[in-house]
Protein backbone atom coordinates (compact mmCIF):
# COMPACT_ATOMS: atom_id res chain seq x y z
CA UNK A 1 0.00 0.00 0.00
CA UNK A 2 1.13 3.58 -0.98
CA UNK A 3 0.39 6.61 0.71
CA UNK A 4 0.46 9.98 -1.37
CA UNK A 5 -1.07 13.20 -1.37
CA UNK A 6 -0.28 16.82 -0.71
CA UNK A 7 0.23 19.59 1.55
CA UNK A 8 0.19 23.51 1.87
CA UNK A 9 2.79 25.62 2.98
CA UNK A 10 1.96 29.74 3.65
CA UNK A 11 4.85 32.08 4.29
CA UNK A 12 4.15 35.57 4.71
CA UNK A 13 7.04 37.42 3.08
CA UNK A 14 6.42 40.75 4.03
CA UNK A 15 3.92 43.29 4.73
CA UNK A 16 3.57 46.10 2.86
CA UNK A 17 1.72 49.54 2.68
CA UNK A 18 -0.38 49.76 -0.40
CA UNK A 19 -3.77 51.45 -1.75
CA UNK A 20 -6.64 48.61 -1.72
CA UNK A 21 -8.06 47.90 -4.88
CA UNK A 22 -11.25 46.11 -2.87
CA UNK A 23 -12.02 49.14 -0.13
CA UNK A 24 -9.91 51.62 -1.06
CA UNK A 25 -8.03 52.35 1.90
CA UNK A 26 -4.58 52.91 2.18
CA UNK A 27 -3.55 50.01 4.65
CA UNK A 28 -1.28 46.92 5.71
CA UNK A 29 -1.24 44.05 2.90
CA UNK A 30 0.77 41.21 3.17
CA UNK A 31 2.63 39.56 0.58
CA UNK A 32 2.31 35.59 0.70
CA UNK A 33 3.65 32.85 -1.39
CA UNK A 34 1.82 29.85 -1.20
CA UNK A 35 3.77 26.49 -1.96
CA UNK A 36 1.80 23.27 -2.53
CA UNK A 37 4.27 20.01 -2.35
CA UNK A 38 3.46 16.16 -3.31
CA UNK A 39 3.93 14.24 -0.28
CA UNK A 40 5.02 9.99 0.15
CA UNK A 41 4.59 8.38 3.40
CA UNK A 42 3.81 11.77 4.54
CA UNK A 43 6.99 12.93 3.99
CA UNK A 44 6.98 16.61 1.31
CA UNK A 45 8.96 15.26 -1.76
CA UNK A 46 8.93 18.42 -3.78
CA UNK A 47 7.20 21.67 -4.31
CA UNK A 48 4.17 21.63 -7.71
CA UNK A 49 2.65 24.73 -7.10
CA UNK A 50 4.05 27.99 -6.40
CA UNK A 51 1.21 30.86 -6.38
CA UNK A 52 1.81 34.40 -4.98
CA UNK A 53 -0.82 36.92 -3.24
CA UNK A 54 -1.56 40.31 -1.16
CA UNK A 55 -4.19 40.48 1.31
CA UNK A 56 -5.68 43.55 2.74
CA UNK A 57 -5.40 43.75 6.54
CA UNK A 58 -8.28 46.22 6.56
CA UNK A 59 -10.71 44.67 4.35
CA UNK A 60 -9.72 41.23 3.85
CA UNK A 61 -9.52 41.10 0.01
CA UNK A 62 -7.26 39.14 -1.26
CA UNK A 63 -5.38 39.30 -5.47
CA UNK A 64 -3.08 37.13 -6.74
CA UNK A 65 -0.43 38.44 -8.21
CA UNK A 66 2.63 36.95 -10.71
CA UNK A 67 6.03 35.81 -8.92
CA UNK A 68 7.56 38.97 -11.23
CA UNK A 69 5.19 41.10 -9.40
CA UNK A 70 5.92 39.88 -5.99
CA UNK A 71 9.49 39.95 -6.71
CA UNK A 72 9.55 43.27 -7.30
CA UNK A 73 7.34 44.59 -4.31
CA UNK A 74 9.58 42.20 -2.10
CA UNK A 75 12.95 43.95 -3.71
CA UNK A 76 10.99 47.40 -2.86
CA UNK A 77 10.34 46.68 0.45
CA UNK A 78 13.75 45.30 1.53
CA UNK A 79 15.42 48.27 -0.34
CA UNK A 80 12.98 50.57 1.48
CA UNK A 81 14.14 49.08 5.16
CA UNK A 82 17.70 49.44 4.46
CA UNK A 83 16.93 53.05 4.46
CA UNK A 84 14.26 53.36 7.39
CA UNK A 85 15.21 50.45 10.26
CA UNK A 86 11.35 51.32 11.24
CA UNK A 87 10.21 50.21 7.37
CA UNK A 88 8.08 53.05 5.44
CA UNK A 89 6.86 56.05 6.81
CA UNK A 90 2.94 56.27 6.48
CA UNK A 91 1.23 56.61 3.04
CA UNK A 92 4.72 56.51 1.32
CA UNK A 93 3.66 52.85 -0.38
CA UNK A 94 4.70 51.63 -3.14
CA UNK A 95 1.50 51.66 -5.34
CA UNK A 96 -0.27 47.98 -6.66
CA UNK A 97 -1.33 47.89 -10.24
CA UNK A 98 -5.11 48.47 -10.72
CA UNK A 99 -5.00 50.34 -6.96
CA UNK A 100 -5.75 54.07 -6.47
CA UNK A 101 -5.27 56.53 -9.45
CA UNK A 102 -1.99 58.54 -8.92
CA UNK A 103 0.38 55.18 -9.33
CA UNK A 104 3.10 54.63 -7.05
CA UNK A 105 4.76 56.84 -5.09
CA UNK A 106 1.24 58.92 -4.39
CA UNK A 107 0.28 60.05 -0.76
CA UNK A 108 -2.79 59.22 0.15
CA UNK A 109 -3.09 61.03 2.65
CA UNK A 110 -2.78 64.62 0.76
CA UNK A 111 -5.42 66.11 -0.99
Amino acid sequence: MIIFGTRGYLYQLAVLTLVCGWCGNPAAHTLRKRVTKFTLFFVPLFPFSTKFATQCTFCGGEQQIPKEQAEQLLAQHMAAQQGNPFGQAPGQGQGHPGYAPGGPGRNPYQN
